[in-house]
């Protein structure tokens, strides 16, 4: 049943159009391509002449590109990738290629793509319409074959003529008008994917595209959040404590003439009030990027994250050559949120965090694992954020904590 509906499908008769439709625009743009082609190289000895031509021609071979890739989204529902911007290198003066220009894979598969369009849909077509016609033909050969001015269809000296012929001629004439839409249909496949190969980017570049520029949204996303929180924190904590401090100075110093030792109490919390500010200022500090980790190192700074927090933490860093500084940045404040969602949820008594560097430029390994209650959404804000810092510098996360622990949490960071 389905290969009498494909008699009459659109898409069979999308794809017969597209084989036609290319072979006219093919021959145009084959015969443009070869003349361009032609002089440009043969008038490039002449002070460089023919690279305006050839120009025209790689300008003209864009066009046509983009030409057919919507024709063949349009017609046979493929979509082909353009290539991302910034890849190719361009043109001066809106004509002149500049010589990266033309030894770009995508120049050049432009131009083979247009150089072979023409046979390619000369074949598809010839071969479609062929079977076609020769189906249409046997099939409906029982019909007119005895009124043939021969009495029926001549083949050399002999005549076709009888009822098991003309029986035969009509099964293998269903036959061929069956297969046809088959083959059409099978033309097209591999006409796509022959404008895939030339037309678009591999398909790991395009993904890679993809990925990158969901990775740039998730760090300018993670920036914001960040941004937000230290905003927060300033406000919530040390610019409250600084406002309480002012005002228990102005206090005390209206009670030294009258009342110094109530002066001297209120520059007792005054000074309390600056020492819990500057803890703040220092912890805020820290969850942005210490000193210690520019100045030492990832060993001393996370050594000091360890010590602060309330669950024995072991660390061990193996790290030959230090990382860039923005490498360095994502692998301490991984292991800050680590620790503090240790401290605060795990319920755990001992955590363990690992560090080591592979090869030069190599990668950056980082694994936060506790003895907790397990059960960490991946999908939460904290580990969210984390996942967005670590896809910044082109890394990946994982996230292992079932329901009763243990939990394990491990980055890895290219290094170059």
């Amino acid at each position: 049943m389905f290969l009498v509906r494909d008699l009459v499908s659109p898409r069979t008769w999308l794809a017969m159009t597209s084989h036609l439709a290319g072979l006219f625009l093919g021959l145009a743009v084959m015969l443009f391509f070869v003349i361009g082609l032609s002089l440009g190289f043969s008038l490039l000895v002449l002070a460089l002449v023919g690279l305006p031509i050839l120009g025209l021609t790689l300008r003209v071979a864009d066009w046509f590109a983009r030409v057919e890739r919507a024709r063949i989204r349009l017609m046979l529902g493929v979509p082909i990738p353009a290539w991302p911007d910034g890849i190719r290198a361009g043109y001066r003066w809106g004509i002149v290629p500049r010589w990266r220009t033309l030894a770009e894979r995508a120049a050049w598969g432009e131009i083979g793509y247009g150089l072979l369009r023409f046979p390619v849909s000369a074949v598809a077509a010839t071969l479609s319409v062929s079977v076609w016609a020769v189906g249409l033909v046997m099939l409906t050969l029982p019909l007119y074959n005895s009124h043939l001015p021969s009495g029926g269809v001549t083949f050399g000296d002999m005549v076709f003529r009888g009822t098991p012929t003309m029986a035969a001629s009509a099964v293998v004439g269903l036959i061929l008008l069956l297969a046809a839409p088959q083959l059409t249909r099978g033309f097209a496949v591999a006409d796509a994917a022959l404008a895939r190969w030339l037309l678009g980017p591999r398909r790991d570049l395009a993904a890679r595209v993809i990925e990158l520029e969901a990775s740039r949204e998730r760090v300018v996303d993670a920036a914001e959040t960040e941004r937000r929180r230290i905003e927060r924190d300033l406000h919530d904590g040390a610019q409250q404590r600084l406002v309480a401090l002012a005002m228990e100075l102005g206090r005390a110093k209206a009670k030294f003439a009258d009342d110094p030792n109530g002066a001297r109490d209120l520059v007792d919390q005054a000074h309390a009030q600056a020492k819990e500010a500057l803890t703040e200022l220092r912890n805020l500090v820290r969850g942005v990027h210490p000193p210690v980790l520019t100045e030492r190192g990832l060993d001393a700074a996370l050594s000091g994250l360890a010590a602060l927090c309330p669950v024995p933490v072991d660390v061990h860093v193996d790290v030959d050559v230090r990382p860039k500084s923005s490498v360095e940045a994502v692998a301490y404040f991984m292991v800050a949120e680590a620790l503090t969602n240790v401290a605060k949820h795990s319920r755990a008594s001992q955590a363990k965090v690992v560090v080591e560097g592979h090869g030069y430029p190599g990668t950056l390994t980082v694994m936060i694992s506790d003895d907790g209650i397990g059960g960490a959404n991946a999908h939460s804000p904290g580990l969210s954020g984390l996942a967005d810092r670590v896809s910044g510098v082109d890394g990946r996360l994982s996230v292992e904590a079932p329901s009763g622990g243990p939990t394990i949490i491990a980055a890895e960071l290219p290094c170059g």
